[in-house]
């Protein structure tokens, strides 16, 4: 690495941490701060440019593919860069925070890949930030091991050879990290998760047969990716290694970005090992971009939105068509469903919807699919396994039967469905629950048999705002108004008190996360995330 710059970043409100100088050394301090001298005014340019385009899309009530890349979309002849040897099959990727437990137990899973998330399933207090770099050194140094303290059970890597590859989703572009200042400014919490990642682990990974992998959030244009792709080459120069080498894989999860597949993947091209369908996200940019849209925009409970939609099958059958188009990996959605230890049946039907899901996706062409928990990769990779043999993906399928208009990738009237009153009890319920862990530090969090992360908190707090601006009347002639979403709340908050405790409850940051709920959930003026103001909250 080149020798530390002058003018370190400064750590601001933060008590020290254990070992936390492994992490924050001078020389990774000083590479981040060139990170952020270089490229956060773009960031801060991509953004506005972001509240332009929503306005715009307010204005027109529409989306098209952008017609000034059309050379890009009709060129035949370019393709990403074959994907690395530890990237070429991927057939299973399991999800999950980077705290010691999640680390030994996803590496260890039998997945292909585990995506170490420093985004929407962690939230981001300063000690997760900081713990979750160092387990990851520990880990590639072998140097790791844990005990629950209360069961006793001990946890400690497999062989090398049958670990995951791991593949780092640092924080989307809008979220700062306000512990790590330079001159009083905040640094994005994507280049603080990227930077420290990339500074102390990628000559480690190079070492190690694989390379610096990353999963990219939250992206909106081709013009984001970009940015990222430049931030890519200014590091690996900086590192002194071979361009190329880092890989990333961007997650579709934004309605803008569905209509800038090709572009965002031309960007990255030498960087670029795939795209990956989202669903929580994806809905959620939905209505945070067409809430002014009126009655054909109005989705139903997020449980009934499901990939075999139309508008949601028109984004996975074009994501795919697109991958392999140019060669990239096609990744398809989360199996969330965390196993029941003491109800069979309930395992039972779970297991067979993840099948399903997953045999779809096989069958569609995905060459990979994701999984939140440890026993739900057998069961994505008998999916995978029937479709793919030995071979380690199915890019040569190329979907030249897919055809997807501008239109179908917003037809969400398509959908024979209705928001119901029990729809906005179970958003209520789960969003206060979601945010009461997340401000404990919490980021991935069992919630009735599933495991959610921020996005699933983005989406409820979302379809509560859209079915009360829209003016909703549910199946049981209740209209959907502020006061009903408070009167719910009030009811989920006392039923969660009864549930648990007044011991507990009052232990915990219920109330702090009802309010905030309804803060989100009711104000006039929708904030473009929640994690904003909750970051605001967070220790």
């Amino acid at each position: 690495m080149s020798a530390p710059a002058p003018s370190p970043l400064a750590i601001v409100d933060a008590e020290p941490l254990p070992r936390q100088d492994e992490v924050l050394t001078d020389a990774a301090l000083a590479f981040v701060a060139e990170l952020h001298r270089r490229f956060t005014p773009r960031r801060d340019e991509l953004l506005a440019r972001r509240s332009e385009r929503r306005a715009e899309i307010a204005r027109t009530c529409s989306l098209d593919f952008l017609p000034g890349t059309e050379a890009i979309r009709v060129d035949d002849t370019w393709k990403v860069a074959p994907a690395p040897a530890a990237l070429d099959d991927r057939r299973v990727e399991i999800t999950g925070p980077t705290d010691r437990k999640m680390t030994i137990n996803a590496l260890n899973s039998g997945a292909k890949v585990w995506l170490a998330d420093f985004e929407d399933a962690s939230a981001p207090t300063w000690e997760n930030v900081v713990t979750g770099q160092l387990n990851l050194i520990d880990a590639y140094t072998r140097n790791i091991d844990f005990t629950d303290p209360v069961s006793g059970k001990s946890y400690a890597l497999k062989p090398a050879g049958e670990l995951a590859t791991v593949v780092t989703r640092p924080r989307g572009w809008h979220l700062d990290e306000r512990h790590l200042q330079l001159d009083g400014t905040p640094v994005p919490g994507a280049l603080v998760d990227f930077g420290l990642y990339f500074f102390h682990n990628a000559q480690r990974l190079i070492d190690l047969g694989k390379g610096p992998y990353f999963y990219l959030p939250k992206t909106e244009s081709h013009l984001e990716a970009r940015l990222w792709n430049d931030v890519f080459v200014f590091a690996q120069d900086y590192a002194g290694i071979p361009q190329g080498t880092v890989r990333a894989t961007v997650l579709i999860e934004t309605i803008t970005a569905a209509y800038e597949m090709e572009e965002i993947l031309y960007e990255l091209r030498d960087h670029a090992s795939g795209l990956n369908a989202g669903r929580w996200d994806y809905l959620f940019s939905i209505v945070k971009n067409f809430r002014d849209g009126g009655a054909k925009f109005v989705l139903p409970d997020r449980n009934l939105v499901t990939m075999t939609a139309p508008f949601m099958r028109a984004y996975t059958e074009l994501l795919v068509r697109t991958c392999h188009k140019r060669g990239a990996h096609a990744i398809g959605g989360m199996a969330a469903f965390i196993p029941s230890r003491r109800d069979a049946e309930v395992n039972k039907v779970a297991f067979e919807k993840v099948k399903a899901d997953k045999d779809r996706e096989a069958n569609d062409g995905f060459d990979g699919s994701w999984v939140a928990h440890p026993d739900l990769v057998p069961i994505a990779m008998e999916s995978f396994d029937a479709v793919l043999g030995d071979k380690p993906n199915q890019k040569d399928r190329l979907r030249e039967d897919v055809s997807v208009s501008a239109g179908d990738l917003i037809a969400i009237d398509t959908l024979d469905a209705e928001p119901s009153y029990d729809g906005l009890r179970n958003a209520v319920a789960v969003g206060i629950r979601y945010i009461e862990a997340w401000l404990r530090g919490m980021g991935a969090v069992a919630i009735f048999n599933l495991m959610e992360d921020a996005a699933t908190a983005e989406i409820s707090r979302s379809q509560i705002w859209q079915w009360i601006n829209a003016d909703v009347v549910f199946e049981n002639g209740e209209h959907a108004t502020a006061d009903l979403a408070r009167a719910v709340a009030a009811e989920e908050l006392a039923a969660i008190r009864r549930e648990i405790g007044d011991e507990a409850y009052a232990a915990g940051k219920w109330q702090q996360a009802h309010d905030l709920l309804l803060q989100v959930s009711l104000d006039e003026d929708y904030a473009d995330f929640l994690t904003l103001p909750a970051y605001e909250q967070l220790g």
